[in-house]
């Protein structure tokens, strides 16, 4: 089928596994692509939309039991139990490999196995990757198109004896209690069973680009990391780059297409989106970090996305873009979802194809139903999304969601106190997710859920890099959620966080001072930009110096109670924590108590 003999004869041997009736090769060709979207409509897996209102735009529902990822059905499969770690599930190779083999066993009867070369970053780049997916969906593969980049240049990049990422995907019987996302490392493998569920089955998406690229960073001395990534442009066509990982619920998307402030725009300000969830991260010549975005389109959550909140974002769903288990307006042929605007359709279908009314009280959209959309869409993409060489970054940020404790925004000491903040990165549960309101959750580096071995030895890496990189970005830690005593957000957030941004740069650059903490630099309140800042906080209460002030306050108190939090989420990791890891806590705790 390829040149590639490694690869014909892994699709053999899966073929023989799984059964197909045909075999059909993805090349790329917008031709193919239609075929697939015309067969894939007259058997009811897609629906196509209004193509005057949304050219190219189509439809689709998942199963019911189907509409997330599954954490407690991945597993990261490594020869010993440790190289993966107690954060992640674990299953020994063999014993995987027999329990996988007997759920796709014939699996593909009477259906096609689509096969997909992809690449993961720009094809040609030292940064990129190449993968092949297996899957008999179509709804798989229009994604995957969307996604990544996909086709006949891949198998070319690939050649004769080039290595690939493995990915076997099979609907199956949809049966949720065998539904298997399973990650084999040390065989640059990923195979996913009973699932139709974008997350569980765009396996370039997390399973390649994180779980399995944290492992080949890991050996080859790079970094894949669960961030977004940002260009700064100032009124003289300057740019500069960050890097930012956020918990899920923490505007990691709404930051990635940024919009600065007005008073901004006008002087010639400018945010590009380079990338909005995942980066990988290698030194350069020049002794920098270089990030580069190895997708090639967004797999957005559609709830909340309208045009205060991220107009770019739905700017770049408006064409060629695939809206799954989201609300179907009847009257137009169109789709709507919570947070979208305060019109919901009068005769609509909702998320389960029933037909729905919006007093009802139910939601018409699932709370995690997404849009795919090319990249390529986004008003502010960056000219450097395609390049082959990637990004320079001057600085990496961690966030999260905090009601009293992160102060707006602090600078760490320096990389390795850097990696300590990224490693205990919290935020605290929101009415909006499941369990009680205000536990904290640990999530370093927003990598809990997606690092694809053991998190103590991801934490040594990142201490490493600081031996063979000499020109380090510098790591800060932001918090847009800070809470005053009736419950009310104190920062307006969103474009606002500009300002934070601003600051940010102007501390890389050298161009402004900070205040000493036991947490790290915070910004002197002046050199924090409130220029026609115009937010009210309460009814009658405007944002203002004082209230600056306030959410730059660092509080022991509260530092001192989260030390009992960190020291129990440490333990959970065990032994393999560094021993400079603990230095931190212990230099933070001596700090905090003085």
């Amino acid at each position: 089928m390829t040149q590639n003999k490694k690869l014909n004869a892994w699709i053999k041997e899966m073929a023989e596994l799984v059964n197909p009736t045909n075999i059909v090769l993805i090349d790329g060709s917008e031709e193919q692509a239609e075929s697939l979207r015309a067969e894939a409509c007259a058997t009811g897996e897609i629906f196509k939309l209004n193509q005057e209102k949304l050219p190219g735009g189509y439809y689709h529902r998942t199963a019911i039991n189907d509409v997330a990822r599954v954490e407690h059905r991945t597993f990261i499969c490594t020869t010993k139990k440790e190289d993966a770690g107690p954060t992640n599930n674990w299953m020994a190779p063999q014993e995987c490999y027999d329990m996988m083999t007997k759920l796709f066993k014939n699996s593909y009867a009477g259906r096609t196995m689509y096969v997909i070369p992809y690449s993961m970053g720009v094809v040609g780049s030292e940064f990129s990757k190449i993968g092949v997916e297996l899957t008999d969906s179509i709804y798989v593969v229009l994604n995957m198109i969307i996604m990544a980049r996909v086709g006949s240049k891949v198998l070319e990049t690939l050649g004769a004896d080039g290595d690939f990422v493995k990915g076997l995907h099979a609907r199956a019987d949809m049966d949720e209690n065998n539904r298997y996302i399973v990650h084999f490392p040390e065989d640059n493998t990923i195979w996913s069973v009973n699932s139709g569920y974008g997350g569980n089955v765009l396996l370039g998406k997390k399973c390649f680009a994180l779980r399995i690229a944290s492992y080949l960073g890991k050996n080859e001395g790079w970094m894949a990391e669960h961030m977004l990534i940002l260009g700064l442009e100032n009124p003289q066509g300057e740019i500069k780059y960050v890097a930012a990982a956020f918990p899920s619920a923490c505007g990691k998307t709404n930051l990635a297409m940024l919009i600065p402030p007005e008073y901004y725009t006008r002087q010639g300000y400018k945010v590009w989106c380079v990338g909005d969830d995942i980066a990988w991260i290698r030194k350069g010549p020049d002794g920098r970090l270089w990030a580069m975005n190895p997708e090639n389109g967004f797999f957005g959550v559609a709830p909340g996305t309208n045009v205060k909140s991220n107009p770019n974002a739905l700017a770049s769903t408006m064409r060629n873009t695939i809206f799954t288990n989201v609300a179907l307006n009847l009257d137009d042929n169109t789709v709507w979802w919570e947070g979208l605007d305060k019109n919901p359709p009068k005769n609509a279908i909702n998320w389960k194809g029933d037909k729905w009314d919006s007093a009802s009280g139910e939601k018409g959209a699932h709370p995690n139903s997404r849009f795919t959309a090319p990249a390529i869409n986004c008003p502010c993409i960056s000219s450097e999304f395609d390049s082959l060489n990637g990004v320079p970054l001057s600085a990496i940020v961690f966030g999260g969601r905090r009601a009293k404790t992160a102060p707006l925004v602090y600078q760490s000491f320096d990389w390795k106190h850097g990696t300590f903040v990224g490693s205990i990165m919290a935020s605290e549960t929101t009415a909006a997710a499941a369990g009680a309101v205000g536990v904290v959750r640990r999530d370093p580096m927003a990598m809990l859920p997606f690092c694809g071995y053991n998190m103590g030895d991801y934490f040594t890496h990142w201490l490493n890099m600081e031996k063979t990189v000499t020109n380090l970005p510098m790591i800060f830690h932001v918090n847009w959620f800070r809470l005053n005593e009736n419950g009310a957000f104190m920062w307006p957030g969103f474009g606002d966080n500009f300002r934070v941004l601003e600051w940010i740069i102007n501390r890389c650059e050298g161009k402004v001072d900070a205040v000493e903490t036991a947490i790290g630099y915070v910004p002197k309140v002046e050199d924090i930009n409130l220029s026609e800042l115009d937010y009210e906080i309460e009814k009658g209460h405007k944002f203002g110096l004082d209230d600056l002030k306030s959410i730059l306050n660092v509080e022991n108190s509260y530092w001192l109670d989260d030390i009992k939090n960190i020291e129990e989420f440490y333990a959970k990791i065990g032994d393999t924590i560094p021993a400079e890891l603990h230095s931190q806590l212990d230099a933070l705790k001596a700090r905090l108590s003085k």
